[in-house]
């Protein structure tokens, strides 16, 4: 039976003309992504970026835009995911803070060095992104919206 899409985000964070990665266990194989994750119910899309991206790297960042939404459906296990890919700027490191457990390391990786590592990609969907950031696409966060709850 069809499952409903799986609404995710996901973070574009570059410093120096690097990209703050993650290293992590994928169905029993370490994979490269972006931070990354499920939003949680009653969270918001900026919230769980946000929070995602603490929880896999140890970086607070400032979302700055919106760099897209991306659909793709797995080959391994027909799930479709929509992801909402924000651009951050990263504040500082919580070395405090451990990794979550499917985190092998956090690592910043140039362009070139990813491409590299090609097939160790989470999904095609990994150097897409990083490429339409580079390309200069965005939009301002002001695309999302979210209704006051005392409104209704």
């Amino acid at each position: 039976m069809p499952q409903l899409p799986h609404i995710t985000v996901a973070t574009i964070i570059e410093r120096e003309g690097k990209f703050l990665m993650v290293k992590e266990n994928s169905e029993g194989r370490l994979v490269y992504n972006q931070p990354a994750g499920h939003v949680e119910i009653e969270e918001s899309l900026l919230d769980a970026a946000i929070r995602e991206t603490l929880e896999e790297t140890a970086w607070r960042v400032n979302l700055v835009q919106l760099l897209g939404i991306y659909q793709y459906t797995s080959p391994d296990n027909g799930i479709t995911y929509i992801r909402h890919c924000f651009i951050a700027k990263a504040i500082e490191p919580r070395t405090e803070r451990d990794l979550d457990d499917d985190i092998a390391e956090a690592v910043w990786l140039s362009l070139a060095e990813l491409e590299q590592r090609e097939s160790e990609m989470r999904s095609p969907l990994v150097l897409e992104v990083i490429r339409d950031y580079l390309k200069g696409i965005s939009y301002p966060l002001s695309l999302i919206v979210m209704p006051d709850k005392d409104s209704h």
